[in-house]
């Protein structure tokens, strides 16, 4: 004897599981303003005085702290954000930027090839160099910014894995 579930019950059934999986994902840590520039920073570097004075939420990998008298500079290289406004490292660079940030900021707190995410204003751009080769860094005066640790990194993330083999456990 065969049991035939309903056509409704199937449905509900897949829509509750993708809800459930869409659930898992972390919400963005920032709310992006209705003007809010969604060009990648190299694109910005081009021509910054056309993106002045708007907001940006970026984010990439920590390259290095400076502190000056006043502010502190996060040089940092750009990669596009997830939905949960996590940078995507496994992908290619999409540029550099200066996140600047009022008072001292301490670089034990943003370490060398961190991961972080920044929301501000872009307040122009400064020739720099990147090796020797000339750049042009985009600067984002910083209200918030956020380094992200491994276990916020993961979060989300599929833990189920599929593999046929033999394991050894020592």
């Amino acid at each position: 004897m065969r049991i035939r579930l309903p056509f409704p019950s199937v449905r509900f059934l897949a829509s509750t599981a993708l809800l459930a999986l869409a659930a898992c994902a972390p919400a963005p840590i920032y709310k992006a303003s209705p003007d809010a520039v969604d060009a990648p920073p190299f694109q910005v570097a081009q021509s910054p005085e056309q993106f002045a004075h708007r907001q940006v939420i970026w984010g990439g990998r920590i390259v290095g702290v400076t502190n000056l008298a006043d502010h502190s500079e996060v040089e940092i290289l750009a990669y596009p954000l997830d939905r949960s406004q996590r940078p995507k490292a496994n992908d290619s660079g999409s540029g550099r930027f200066i996140a600047v940030m009022p008072g001292y900021v301490e670089p034990l707190d943003y370490p060398a090839g961190g991961l972080m995410t920044v929301s501000g204003t872009l307040s122009g751009s400064r020739a720099g160099k990147v090796g020797e080769a000339g750049y042009v860094f985009p600067l984002v005066q910083v209200d918030q910014s956020h380094v992200w640790t491994a276990d916020e990194l993961n979060k989300g993330k599929n833990n189920f894995h599929f593999g046929v083999g033999v394991g050894v456990i020592r």
